[in-house]
């Protein structure tokens, strides 16, 4: 039995601009129009970014695109900005790491973990472009490799 893909979006290209050196879990704090858009699967990460602000965490620039079932009353904004749920230790951990340090701090993945939606974030390091070139030859390196070893 295969287990089941809990994943509603991926970042890709966090992992191809930043070496993401630790990853945490995070809660949302989210509205009800937004969890059903979810479970639609109608997010886009790619141009998120999370923001520390008087001991808080909020992720922003995350489209979470509203159905047409939602309410005629009603207007929701698609790009709202959104609490994230860590506890202090983990915000000051964090915060201290990119006001010090020179981290950044990016959505990776956002997914299910029993019936909450969750967000991975991780504490990165941005690449610099041969580094990027480096990781897109190696890439195609293991591809070719794969490729061979199945023909054999």
């Amino acid at each position: 039995m295969s287990k089941p893909d809990n994943n509603i979006a991926l970042n890709k290209k966090s992992t191809h601009e930043y070496f993401i050196e630790q990853r945490f879990e995070a809660g949302l704090a989210l509205e009800g129009w937004e969890v059903k858009s979810l479970r639609e699967g109608k997010v886009q990460l790619v141009d998120s970014y999370i923001l520390f602000k008087r001991s808080e965490a909020f992720l922003i620039g995350t489209q979470i695109t509203p159905l047409k079932t939602v309410s005629t009353h009603f207007t929701p904004d698609a790009t709202r900005t959104r609490k994230l749920l860590l506890n202090r230790k983990e915000i000051n951990k964090l915060a201290s790491a990119v006001e010090r340090d020179g981290y950044t701090v990016v959505p990776t993945k956002l997914y299910w973990k029993q019936n909450k939606i969750k967000l991975e974030i991780g504490l990165a390091k941005g690449k610099k472009q041969y580094d990027k070139r480096d990781a897109e030859k190696n890439k195609d390196w293991e591809r070719d490799q794969a490729r061979l070893l199945k023909k054999r």
